[in-house]
């Protein structure tokens, strides 16, 4: 009578973690988009439609207001400005769509940007562009964003070793600068070339 296999041992290669510090220099302007506290607050509480009488007399935007709320205020009081470290990890991911030899999942699972936010220096300006909004009629309005001109920042991506090289994360950043970019308008999106940064 024939002997019953045993079954194969399975074999677990180690884990190990690199970590790679990076400094970003900017090459096109970065725009913020975050939403206000004041749209925040319509989401939850919404007011309703505005009667012809209440539109004669208010404001429909206050520029200075929605310049300030626009922009990510750092908490750790290196800076005063910050951008949350998901818009590089998604920059890096997104970037990985357009290079031969790893998909965005697998980047999204093997790398990731340390801490919850990234202090950004430069001095912001105010910008304000005509959009159309989202209607049948595609009703135009203008729309006021902070925008850094210049800016800088460093970041601390982590990775998995060995799946990953140290080498090809250094090419992944640099290409997500180039492909991928931040913020609004960023190069992305296809249309416009904002958010695009280099490594210092």
């Amino acid at each position: 009578m024939a002997k019953a296999k045993t079954d194969a041992e399975i074999s677990i290669m180690e884990i190990k973690q690199g970590e790679i510090e990076f400094c970003i220099k900017s090459t096109s302007p970065l725009i913020y988009h975050r939403m206000g506290e004041k749209a925040k607050r319509e989401l939850l509480f919404p007011k309703g439609r505005k009667t012809a009488a209440d539109k004669a007399t208010s404001i429909k935007h206050n520029p200075i207001e929605e310049y300030r709320d626009t922009v990510y205020r750092s908490k750790q009081k290196e800076t005063l400005l910050m951008v949350p470290s998901v818009m590089f990890k998604a920059a890096i991911s997104s970037a990985a769509l357009d290079i031969p030899g790893a998909t965005k999942a697998q980047i999204g699972r093997l790398v990731w940007v340390m801490g919850d936010e990234v202090p950004v220096y430069g001095v912001p300006e105010l910008l304000m562009s005509t959009v159309r909004s989202s209607d049948m009629n595609r009703t135009p309005d203008i729309r006021t964003r902070a925008i850094l001109p210049e800016w800088a920042c460093s970041i601390r991506v982590r990775y998995i070793k060995p799946n990953i090289s140290e080498q090809s994360i250094v090419n992944l950043v640099a290409s997500a600068g180039i492909i991928t970019g931040i913020g609004d308008y960023r190069q992305q999106k296809g249309k416009t070339s904002y958010g695009q940064f280099e490594l210092g």
